[in-house]
């Protein structure tokens, strides 16, 4: 039963009668269909319409049926993040930035949203290719091959997660079980770090973590155990024991299998390593000024907001006894991650910073568990988030609306209002609220049907557009196969993993 129905709890309450989504709903979850392919995002999609054929560009038509290409003035923000890219990250909680919309904290969020998207564009969603559930490229050739050089990023490891967790919906696995580049692990996302000219543009040498999430499809939430552990159940360090996490989110983050090339050591280890030896390289050895962003979008917001908590916890943001890394969240259509009393530890006594960025219409943020706001009465709010199904939003919310956009049409697909690129569309025309939606950057509006059907007719891009030419295959020796990679070639975890958990004082991981 709907708990909204039969109960006497203020309408600022919402709990699922059952396990999450389809309760909240009324109706059945819509599996979209992501398509395998990379898509370069330093280029435009170009389709063979026959508006094209009468010599009309695909804007021209639009113009002039329904003015959708109004385009906001052109804010100049080049050369301002150097000096303002503390205040970006929250150090003043982003009062004043987000009505109306910063223009430097737009063009911000747009370009780690899209490191996000690389996640997605880099992954092989393909059954029938045995490194289905890894990443198409190579740490190396990572952002030349999704046209994204010009960021000025480069990734240092892999980061990889083991399937034999009870989220069975969010992994991919190739139909060759036998040949399968790995039968227990998927590439979960990666870490980079900003070049010498990026890091001179920035004002600060950047250390991204980015974790991949699902691009449309919705039933990993069904998964989840919808129940709650202390943090420090989980190997994570917390003086009290009272802060709680999803045992969900937390068993993809620590779980491990030694026998695994992949993931004999935890998405955890991985990054903790990581960090570590980048902060002491650049924060310690170098002195230079660093920041640590970590992000992700739909679950992997929530192994970013579980992470960021970790490293602090660890104390990763400090060289010697001093605080001098700002560490912030950067979260897109995320989940609750954990109860009050891990948002209170998260915000106030540690001190992260989190933005996270939402559609108003998506259920994802809704869950898991109790919907608690800051208008409840403080005697039922602490009786309430003592309860196994009480969860708490970390951070600052800025909240899109996709009915504003004269692009989006009408649709009860639930995976639309979820899309990544839907969400980097909104934030791209919002400007406040009450204010009319406008492109502020020119983005082009055909990358929100890279995956999904989101678009209006009359915006000429059709749905799920994004595909490989001949689905991959390529014809070689008189014959068509999909591209096969040495397994040498496959990214192994840097040979000092070990020594750097060591002193981080991790015993017990597996070395081979």
């Amino acid at each position: 039963m709907a708990a909204t129905a039969q109960t006497n709890l203020p309408p600022c309450f919402l709990m699922p009668a059952a396990w999450p989504l389809r309760p909240i709903l009324n109706q059945p979850l819509v599996r979209a269909r992501p398509s395998p392919a990379p898509t370069s995002r330093a280029s435009t999609a170009r389709f063979a319409i026959s508006a094209a054929m009468k010599g009309e560009s695909r804007s021209s038509i639009i113009e002039k049926e329904q003015g959708l290409y109004e385009k906001a003035p052109v804010v100049n923000v080049d050369g301002q993040l150097a000096d303002r890219w503390r205040e970006i990250h929250g150090s003043g909680d982003w009062a004043g930035l987000l009505d109306p919309v910063d223009p430097l904290l737009r063009s911000e969020l747009i370009r780690y949203g899209e490191f996000v998207q690389a996640c997605y564009d880099s992954f092989n969603y393909d059954p029938y290719s045995r490194f289905c559930g890894n990443c198409r490229y190579t740490p190396a050739s990572f952002f030349a091959n999704l046209g994204m050089a010009d960021h000025g990023y480069s990734v240092t490891r892999y980061l990889y997660a083991t399937s034999n967790i009870e989220l069975p919906n969010f992994f991919r696995s190739s139909k060759l079980h036998q040949k399968t580049w790995s039968q227990k692990a998927n590439w979960i996302g990666y870490i980079a770090v900003s070049g010498d000219e990026a890091t001179a543009r920035l004002g600060r040498r950047d250390i991204i973590v980015v974790w991949r999430g699902t691009v449309t499809v919705l039933e990993w939430i069904e998964d989840l155990k919808t129940s709650q552990h202390p943090v420090k159940a989980r190997g994570i360090p917390c003086p009290d024991e009272s802060v709680k996490v999803e045992s969900g989110f937390a068993d993809l983050y620590v779980n491990k299998d030694a026998t695994c090339r992949f993931c004999k050591y935890s998405a955890r280890e991985q990054v903790l390593s990581e960090v570590r030896k980048l902060v002491e390289l650049y924060a310690g050895e170098k002195g230079e000024e660093v920041s640590v962003s970590v992000m992700g979008h739909s679950l992997g917001s929530a192994l970013a907001v579980l992470n960021a908590y970790d490293i602090a916890e660890m104390g990763l943001t400090k060289v010697g006894e001093k605080a001098v890394v700002p560490l912030t969240v950067f979260s897109f259509a995320g989940p609750r991650v954990g109860n009050a009393r891990f948002k209170e530890r998260f915000d106030k006594e540690l001190g992260i910073k989190a933005i996270r960025v939402v559609n108003v219409h998506d259920s994802v943020p809704k869950v898991p568990g109790l919907v608690l706001n800051e208008q409840v009465p403080a005697l039922l709010w602490r009786i309430l988030e003592k309860m196994p199904w009480s969860y708490s939003h970390v951070g600052v919310e800025l909240g899109l609306d996709h009915k504003l956009s004269p692009f989006l049409k009408n649709t009860r697909d639930i995976s639309c209002f979820h899309n990544l690129e839907a969400h980097l569309h909104l934030l791209d025309g919002y400007h406040g609220k009450g204010r009319s939606f406008a492109s502020a950057s020119g983005r082009d509006p055909a990358l929100v049907n890279k995956s999904s059907d989101f678009l209006k007719e009359q915006v000429l891009v059709p749905p799920y557009w994004r595909q490989d030419e001949n689905k991959g295959m390529t014809q070689a020796d008189g014959r068509w196969l999909l591209p096969d990679r040495d397994d040498h070639e496959l990214e192994d975890h840097p040979q000092d993993t070990h020594h750097f958990l060591r002193r981080l004082g991790l015993a017990g991981h597996q070395q081979t």
